[in-house]
Formats: structure tokens, C-alpha cells, sequence
């Protein structure tokens, strides 16, 4: 049975609105109404100019067979030190890719690229970029909860499918790249997914994943297996609009009401980089590669200016795995055509960029979008769903668009049993409803609508 979203709706606008402002202060910055988007807009790029890399850190790959003595004299013109490292080639599958290193370093960031990037031993050097979330604003005074699921209107049609019976199948996992998420939360602990190769709380690496004690995912932030610290809000929304239960209630409906939902945490407040999103996404790849889950898709709600090889990298094994990656497109209100946003405008079979569109059609004021590098547009504006200690809020951008589609890629996989990832990313794309706001400003010229699948 649907859940009775109507009956609830009155309590909930009412007791969301009193609870969002008693906690805007937890929450992401505040767009006030008389802010203009061109306003918006320039105030982002912005911080995307100023905060394009982390001060102090390179990420350097090493040809194979490079010598102790070379690193050693790397390090010392940097003035640096090993601070980790990366190891794609220790997932089965990937043994012939080079690990990457992490060098603290007191030299200017572009100034030790430029330093050691001719280097004969080095396949490639770059910054550890950083990466934002993408919403645009806490909505505190929505009165139509969940619209986006709605079946007519702009929603994405997820009602049509649940009264046809299909919401999901719990052999089917998606993985929230980004804050953690609270998989306690009273519409989220049903569908929490678990790492099986792990035994609870015994502080011991059952499956010598280097990883102890990583049962619901794992914080490559801090690097422990603290997924969820109280103020993982961004993560939790988004997990939410993937995959809150449905039929049990309480609270809102994902857009699947059965799935597993995994955790790789990369960022902590709004910022993450680009070596812990690394991490993150070699996680799941290796968690599905050994761990035999049917890891469908990533949700990667965030956006930085920083084109890095390691990231495009982690996405390619990502789709070698099988693993579509959706991207949010971005909030500067910008042409990703002519200004770059990733992880979305990186090339790949696997990657399906999302724009936001609101509760009238149109493309939502503060979205990216672009003919050639967006590829489809989702509900993105006064999107309802969980929140910190078992609450619920109102939050927009296109961090909201973008876990839409993840739940249609975990709905049509459940619907679609062997269906691989393009024929996943095709249906998707194939069914988009033509919408005149969207023509010239996506691929598809069109909005998610799962209602067939």
C-alpha cells in the first residue's frame, strides 16, 4: 500500500517549518528570497575560484618501476613528506594500475606542479582539489511535501510505479558518496546496507579490507568507521530521496521503497577532496568486486571546478565495475557547455549528469545545465525528506536532482533483473518526458519519469 503521504502532509509542513528555523544555523547557507540568482550565481564561482585546492598537498603518480632514490628526491624538492596513498591496484581487476601518493609539501601548490610535472618517473601530478555539496538552499516554508513523487505535474512519476507494485528489491545496493548519513533514522534503518564480509564491533578487519569494523560504509574524511556523527545532514537528505522506506507510515517515501543504501563518507560540513572521493569510490567498486554486492549506482551530490585524472580515473574503474555515477550538474546557474563542473562533466558510459528543475517545469533558477554535458533534469526544489535525529526538512539544488535518478537506476534494476549499467543509463534517458524549459539546456531536452519502469 502507498504511503498515506496526503494524511501526513499538514503535520508535517507545519512541524518542518517550526523545526527548520529553530535549526538553520546546522543548516547550508541561506539564500534569502531578495538575493537574485545572478547575484547567487557570482557569489559561487566565487568560492569555487578560491577554494579550488587544499594548500599544501599534491597528488603525484609514479610510473611503475620508479626507484626508492627518485621518489626520495621528489620528496626533497617538493621540501615534502608521504602523508597516504592510494591503491586502485590492490582491487581485483585493476592489479596493472599504480598507486598514487599524497605529499604534504611546504612548496606552493602550483609552483611544485610546475617544479616536478617533466619529471621522467612521474605519469602525472595535480592538486588535491576540493569539492563542495550542491544545495542551494534550506526550504523551511514548503507546503506540498513531496511533490516529487508525484504521479501528473513535474514529479518524477515514482507514485504511477508503486501503485504498480514495483518499489525495489533488497539485493539492490546504491552508494551515497558524500556526507555520511544517519542509517539509524526512523525511514532509513530498514533499507541501511551492511558490508557482509564484517563482523560488528569486534575491532578487527574480518575482510582484510583494510577497513576495521566498516559495517554500514566507511569515513574516508577522518578516516574511521564513524559514518554518521550527528551533522551529516546533506547525506542523509539525499539518502533519504533514494531510498526512505515506503509503506510503513512514517515520514517520507524514496523513490524506492526497497533498497540497500552503503555509505562512503568523503566530506565533513560542505567540503571534501579529491583523494578521499578517490578512496570513497574505490571502496564500493571493491566492495562490489569482492563482496559479490549488485552495487548499481553512486550518488555523487557535489561539484568542484578541479579536472582531476585520479578522480576520472576512480569513475572509469567505477564503470568497468558496472557502476553508473550519478553527478549533480552544479548551482551556479552556469552553461557546464562552457565552464566545467565535476565530477559531471567528465566522458564515460557510466555517468549520467542531472539537472534541477522545480514544481512548475521550469529549470530550476540556480542549476547548471548545458546540450551536451547535462543529461537529464529531476526534481531539484523543496525536496522533503529525512534529516538529522530522525527528523525530516525541506532542502533544494541539485544535490536533490541527482539521488532521484540514483533511485530510478536501483528501481529499474530491481524491475530488470541482469539488466547491466547501460541499458540501466539508457532507460533512463529514453524515458525522459520532453520539457519545453529543458529544450537546448540538456541532452534529453527532458525530465525523469519512472512510471514504466
Amino acid at each position: 500500500m502507498i504511503k498515506e503521504l496526503f494524511r501526513f502532509t499538514m503535520g508535517l509542513c507545519i512541524g518542518l517549518s517550526l523545526y527548520s528555523c529553530q535549526k538553520r544555523s546546522a543548516l547550508a547557507e541561506e539564500v534569502p528570497a531578495s538575493v537574485s540568482a545572478a547575484s547567487n550565481k557570482q557569489s559561487r564561482q566565487q568560492a569555487r575560484q578560491d577554494e579550488a585546492y587544499i594548500p599544501g598537498q599534491v597528488l603525484v603518480k609514479f610510473k611503475n618501476g620508479a626507484s626508492a632514490k627518485t621518489k626520495g628526491n621528489i620528496l626533497a624538492k617538493l621540501k615534502g613528506k608521504y602523508k597516504n596513498k592510494l591503491n586502485p591496484n590492490a582491487i581485483p581487476g585493476f592489479e596493472d594500475e599504480g598507486g598514487i601518493d599524497l605529499i604534504e609539501t611546504s612548496v606552493e601548490v602550483l609552483s611544485a606542479i610546475e617544479h616536478i610535472k617533466n619529471d621522467p618517473d612521474i605519469d602525472f601530478v595535480e592538486p588535491n582539489y576540493i569539492y563542495h555539496t550542491t544545495e542551494a538552499a534550506n526550504d523551511p516554508y514548503f507546503t506540498n511535501a513531496q511533490w516529487n513523487m508525484q504521479a501528473g505535474g513535474y514529479g518524477c512519476q515514482a507514485s504511477t510505479a508503486w501503485t504498480n507494485h514495483k518499489t525495489g528489491a533488497s539485493n539492490v545496493y546504491v552508494g551515497v558518496v558524500d556526507q555520511g548519513y544517519m542509517y539509524q533514522h526512523e525511514d532509513l534503518a530498514h533499507n541501511a546496507g551492511v558490508n557482509p564480509g564484517e563482523i560488528p564491533g569486534n575491532g578487527v578487519d574480518d575482510d582484510k579490507n583494510g577497513y576495521i569494523d566498516d559495517v554500514y560504509g566507511w569515513n574516508f574524511y577522518s578516516n574511521d568507521a564513524v559514518l554518521y556523527n550527528g551533522t551529516d545532514y546533506h547525506g542523509t537528505h539525499v539518502a533519504g530521496i533514494i531510498g526512505a522506506e515506503g509503506g510503513n507510515g512514517i515520514g517520507v517515501a524514496g523513490v524506492v521503497w526497497n533498497v540497500k543504501l552503503l555509505g562512503a563518507k568523503f566530506m565533513d560540513g560542505r567540503i571534501g577532496n579529491s583523494f578521499a572521493a578517490v578512496q570513497a569510490i574505490d571502496y564500493m567498486v571493491a566492495l562490489k568486486i569482492k563482496q559479490k554486492l549488485n552495487i548499481v549506482a553512486l550518488c555523487c551530490s557535489w561539484e568542484g571546478s578541479g579536472s582531476s585524472k585520479n578522480l576520472e580515473a576512480a569513475i572509469k574503474r567505477a564503470g568497468k565495475a558496472g557502476i553508473l555515477i550519478i553527478a549533480a550538474a552544479g548551482n551556479s546557474s552556469s552553461n557546464n557547455d562552457k565552464v566545467a563542473v565535476y565530477p559531471a562533466n567528465y566522458k564515460g558510459d557510466n555517468i549520467i549528469s542531472v539537472a534541477s528543475i522545480n514544481q512548475a517545469g521550469g529549470l530550476s533558477y540556480f542549476s547548471n545545465y548545458g546540450t551536451r554535458s547535462v543529461d537529464i533534469a529531476a526534481p531539484g526544489e523543496s525536496i522533503t525528506s529525512t534529516y538529522l535525529n530522525n527528523a525530516y526538512a525541506g532542502m533544494s539544488g541539485t544535490s536533490m536532482a541527482a539521488p532521484h535518478v540514483a533511485g530510478a537506476a536501483a528501481l529499474y534494476a530491481s524491475t530488470h533483473p541482469g539488466a547491466g549499467m547501460k541499458e540501466i543509463k539508457n532507460a533512463i534517458l529514453s524515458a525522459a518526458i520532453p520539457t519545453p524549459s529543458l529544450t537546448g539546456k540538456c541532452v534529453t531536452g527532458g525530465r525523469l519519469d519512472i512510471s514504466k519502469f
